[in-house]
């Protein structure tokens, strides 16, 4: 049978809207030959989500973003996808947007809910949730940040109009002046520093027969300390008791006029009578001194001794 120039151009007119048809589904994620399932999920934010964009599970790709609709009612954004592998989940998972950075876009994760037993069928809507990608971490640590350098950045203005408002010519040159003064004495610390240094150097044999000295003189007071260790201590307090209870008492006697002392002490009559004795041998000896003949008689012819005559008093 022969085709007509008509019937061939038909014919290439169907395979070209067939392709067309077919390419046009397979950039919008769908295929012909796939058996689908399609679900659909609600947010108030998509948060960058696009068409054709990967529909995952556990990281493996299951299907694609089909349709992104906004509700007429209350401009809620219905998301419609397909999932083209086969496997089962519960109505009670979770659509859940999630990744999205500085180049690659969000996906769409499907988070399965094992609790619930009733299968998810084609058409179902899942509930949806949105995970902060890398750019909404990033400005919420940013935010804090930010806020401190601001506020940083205005006390630093701050604190300079300040020091202008202080920093007078007649300050700037004290500050100059106390800089320059600082300067000079830390040089002079420097050099005192190399002085002790060289101090020192040449007084080293010295300092170190001195510290072995020192440490000589250390140990040896520390064999003085086991030797005052070993002394009986408690003997010698009792023994000072003792003394000190004996002088005691002998206070109290000579307070009381007992014994030889205490009678000098406290007796008048005995006192008296020891002056009156006193005074009579002073007489006696002063007469001796002026008239030994009458004590000592020495006689070759047999003379009488004189008589006695009572010596001068010496009272005034």
């Amino acid at each position: 049978m022969k085709l007509t120039k008509e019937i061939k151009t038909g014919l290439l007119a169907v395979f070209a809207i067939s392709t067309f048809i077919l390419g046009y589904n397979y950039l919008k994620g769908s295929s012909l030959l796939q058996t689908e399932r399609v679900f659909f999920t609600v947010y108030d934010n998509v948060e960058g989500l696009d068409l054709s964009s990967p529909v995952t599970l556990n990281g493996l790709k299951v299907g694609n973003v089909q349709d992104i609709i906004i509700s007429p009612g209350d401009a809620k954004l219905i998301v419609k996808f397909k999932i083209e592998k086969e496997f089962e989940f519960s109505n009670k998972s979770i659509a859940r947007i999630y990744g999205g950075g500085i180049i690659g876009g969000k996906s769409l994760a499907i988070v399965p809910n094992y609790e619930s037993t009733i299968p998810a069928k084609s058409g179902d809507t899942l509930q949806g949730e949105v995970e902060e990608g890398i750019m909404e971490l990033v400005n919420d640590r940013l935010t804090p940040l930010q806020n401190k350098i601001e506020s940083a950045v205005v006390g630093v203005d701050s604190l300079m109009y300040s020091v202008n408002d202080v920093m007078d010519p007649k300050s700037r040159k004290s500050l100059r002046e106390t800089i320059e003064n600082l300067h000079k004495i830390t040089s002079s610390f420097a050099i005192s520093s190399k002085s002790l240094e060289n101090l020192l150097k040449e007084n080293e044999q010295k300092l170190t027969n001195t510290f072995e000295n020192l440490d000589k003189t250390t140990q040896n007071f520390a064999k003085l300390s086991d030797s005052l260790a070993q002394i009986n201590v408690g003997q010698i307090v009792n023994e000072l008791e003792t003394t000190l209870a004996n002088f005691k008492e002998l206070s109290e006697n000579l307070n009381s006029g007992k014994g030889t002392l205490g009678k000098l002490m406290k007796d008048e009559t005995l006192y008296t009578n020891l002056e009156y004795a006193t005074k009579q041998l002073e007489e006696l000896l002063q007469d001796i001194k002026l008239n030994p003949k009458r004590y000592i008689h020495v006689s070759v012819f047999g003379r009488k001794a004189g008589e006695f005559q009572e010596p001068e008093s010496r009272e005034q």
